[in-house]
């Protein structure tokens, strides 16, 4: 069982982050519990400490809206925290769709739907077109343009508030997960993993591969969300640094060899 937990070690802090963040939410909104009250665009921690959406910030704006200064200050702190430690850790530590598409992508593995001779392939930087067309129309139509459809803000604050067509978006997301192309929301076509992707390059956070130990069994590139961050495996001692890698662990538990596993960046 603790050989079992441990191999499964970073999923299931991923699920316990993600569910106990998701948890506060509803605790400040049900019963004014107020550790974490807002939602995912805009928050407080403490009632003290503001946390903003960066990527929303700037559509807000360049919309041309008042950007009060705790928005301000929340912004900053966030860019800070992932630019300088977390990387893209959002993606797969917080954000509530990030549960949806794992689900999804675990079904395709037990359903062998990667062994399709006839995968649906579009370029993973797409994400990174959408996030600049979302500034670009907030900006055109004056309005954070994004947000309105945003499915991370949809499915967040359905789970808040109650979810309502928040189904639909997590079951289309689901299902164009499953049936349509692997990773296909987050891996290609979400601006705001575009936008940490952009942000976190320099993070000191890193998954490190250790080739002495490696034994090329790619389970780690079958799993990893995004595949392209690792053309190291099983040539040379290396650190994933590509802003794309959203430090999920799940390399790391994969790894039967113990030959990946979280570091501070080195070189910096």
């Amino acid at each position: 069982m603790s050989s079992m937990f441990y191999r499964n070690r970073y999923l299931i802090s991923r699920r316990v982050i993600q569910i106990a963040t998701m948890g506060l939410f509803v605790a400040a909104n049900v019963l004014s519990f107020d550790i974490l009250k807002g939602n995912l665009s805009y928050s407080e921690l403490l009632d003290t400490i503001p946390l903003s959406d960066p990527y929303a910030l700037l559509q807000m704006a360049l919309a041309g809206a008042t950007i009060t200064s705790s928005l301000l200050i929340g912004g900053v702190i966030a860019v800070l925290f992932y630019a300088i430690i977390g990387g893209r850790a959002f993606c797969a530590w917080v954000c509530p769709v990030n549960l949806v598409t794992d689900a999804a992508n675990g079904l395709r593995r037990k359903l062998n739907f990667d062994k399709d001779d006839r995968p649906v392939r579009i370029s993973r930087k797409i994400r990174y077109w959408v996030m600049g067309l979302g500034l670009l129309l907030s900006f055109m139509l004056g309005y954070a343009t994004f947000e309105l459809i945003s499915p991370v803000s949809i499915i967040h604050r359905g789970i808040i508030y109650g979810m309502g067509y928040g189904w639909l978006v997590a079951v289309a997301i689901f299902l164009f997960d499953l049936f349509v192309l692997k990773n296909g929301f987050c891996g290609h076509l979400c601006p705001l993993g575009g936008f940490y992707s952009l942000i976190s390059v320099k993070s000191l956070i890193r998954i490190d591969h250790i080739r002495d130990k490696c034994t090329l069994c790619m389970l780690c590139r079958d799993v990893c969300p995004e595949p392209q961050v690792m053309p190291m495996i099983g040539k040379r001692d290396e650190m994933v640094l590509a802003g794309e890698c959203s430090n999920c662990g799940k390399c790391i538990d994969v790894c039967a060899d113990d030959a990946m596993m979280f570091r501070l960046r080195k070189n910096l």
